[in-house]
């Protein structure tokens, strides 16, 4: 038998018979049941199981398994073998269905939905927001970053309709992903951190990075909505004209102005402009971090959140996932930078630590990966970088710069490069560890 398969309709299979139920009854099934799961190692009792599948797997041949172990319904998008249950539900797409449910729920608030994007520093971004919101405001927002077409349905049906306000992180490689992502998130604010050379291989240029991170301001400029914007950019300056309300945020010249008042070790900053702050003294390291205080310090401040509380926010946030961590092993200071690197994060941090006053500097660098065919020149160009400043050691680890020459530390991986940093006994060091998220350079710090 053949059955038509429309995306608005799901098919539920009720004693071997198929009736058409709309993504509204989904909905209200969603209601009864709204936790959802997508992995059955994880499942609870009365989760609703979605059997997405990818290159790698496929969820629905766990749905008969997902019933047994107490889920009220499977979500799934190919028939199952062995006795069908009248809990499981066959839809056309189960990635798509997860979707417009998500849309479908979003469509019952009328709370700001703030949308952050970027090259660099979405995730801590996102994080200081919402210290700052929650102080205040019942705050729903991505965990970890789970901030791809995945993970933003999966935070947007965790929003509960206690919800004042919800802060989603969309991550992007390639054009087109943020524009779908605003047609089921509808964000009514948004930031874009920067754009920088960051998954150049799935965006082709820094030109087509500008123009997919973009896509969130192209939504917010159609639907009437508020951009928070780096004003020092000139670049998000020309991307955003025409987006009906922007709030400025830099250095100069902008509605919240900040300035730096230390980065050693920690950063500490002052802020001026239509809020007042002195010495923000935050634990975040480096002065690349500015930028992303600021958007929190403005995203409370347009939210009127208190400036105590503002303030009291982004001083107890600690860093965490190897995200900008400064540690201390003995008497050495090591920032782990270690979740992600494309070169203009790669520049920001080896830039930031080289202006360090100290005596001992030492680079512990991963290979930059997504960069495309000009993966091999931005690996020269940092390269170019390190070169000029003074290094106690330098150690480059695997990727791109094994295929260059250079006179510094050679590893293939970072469990090699661990080794090697186990032996030399520093003290006193600053000591700076970054690489792509696939390098996974924290384990340089591992005695395993």
């Amino acid at each position: 038998m053949a059955f038509l398969f429309l995306p608005i309709f799901i098919f539920h299979i009720f004693l071997g018979l198929f009736t058409m139920i709309s993504i509204e009854d989904l909905y209200a099934i969603y209601k009864q049941f709204p936790s959802i799961q997508t992995d059955t190692r994880k499942l609870e009792k009365n989760d609703l199981f979605f059997a997405l599948k990818g290159e790698n797997f496929n969820g629905n041949l766990f749905a008969n398994q997902a019933i047994e172990k107490g889920a009220a319904f499977a979500i799934v998008d190919e028939n199952v073998d062995g006795n069908l249950s009248e809990r499981i539900i066959l839809v056309e797409d189960v990635l798509k269905t997860l979707q417009a449910l998500a849309k479908y729920h979003r469509q019952q608030f009328s709370i700001p939905f703030l949308a952050i994007t970027g090259s660099n520093g979405k995730t801590t971004t996102k994080e200081l927001i919402h210290a700052v919101l929650s102080s205040s405001l019942r705050t729903y927002t991505t965990e970890g970053n789970l901030n791809n077409h995945i993970g933003i349905p999966l935070t947007i049906l965790k929003v509960k309709f206690d919800a004042e306000i919800a802060v989603i992180e969309m991550g992007a490689n390639h054009l087109k992903e943020i524009e779908g992502y605003c047609q089921y998130t509808l964000p009514t604010h948004g930031i874009i951190t920067n754009v920088g050379k960051a998954h150049l291989e799935g965006f082709g240029s820094l030109e087509g990075v500008k123009k997919g991170k973009g896509e969130l301001y192209d939504f917010l400029r159609n639907n009437n909505g508020t951009a928070f914007v780096m004003w020092d950019y000139d670049y998000l300056r020309g991307l955003s004209k025409g987006i009906p309300h922007i709030i400025s945020y830099g250095t100069r010249d902008a509605t919240v102005v900040g300035s730096i008042c230390q980065t050693e070790p920690y950063l500490s900053v002052d802020i001026s402009g239509s809020i007042s702050i002195k010495n923000i003294s935050t634990k975040l390291t480096g002065d690349y971090n500015l930028p992303n205080v600021l958007a929190a310090v403005t995203v409370g401040n347009y939210f009127n959140i208190d400036t105590k509380k503002v303030k009291t926010a982004i001083e107890n946030y600690l860093p965490s996932n190897s995200r900008s961590q400064l540690l201390e092993l003995n008497s050495n200071k090591i920032i782990l930078d270690a979740y992600n690197a494309n070169p203009t994060s790669m520049r920001a941090a080896i830039e930031n630590i080289g202006k360090f006053n100290v005596k001992n500097k030492v680079l512990i660098l991963g290979g930059m990966a997504e960069l495309g065919e000009t993966s091999l020149q931005e690996h020269e160009n940092i390269l170019a970088l390190i070169k000029k400043y003074s290094w106690k050691d330098v150690a480059l680890v695997g990727g791109d710069f094994l295929k260059i020459d250079h006179p510094y530390n050679r590893f293939t991986n970072s469990t090699e490069a661990g080794q090697w940093f186990q032996r030399q006994n520093y003290s006193d060091a600053y000591i700076l560890i970054k690489g792509s998220r696939s390098m996974k350079m924290e384990k340089v710090l591992s005695k395993e």
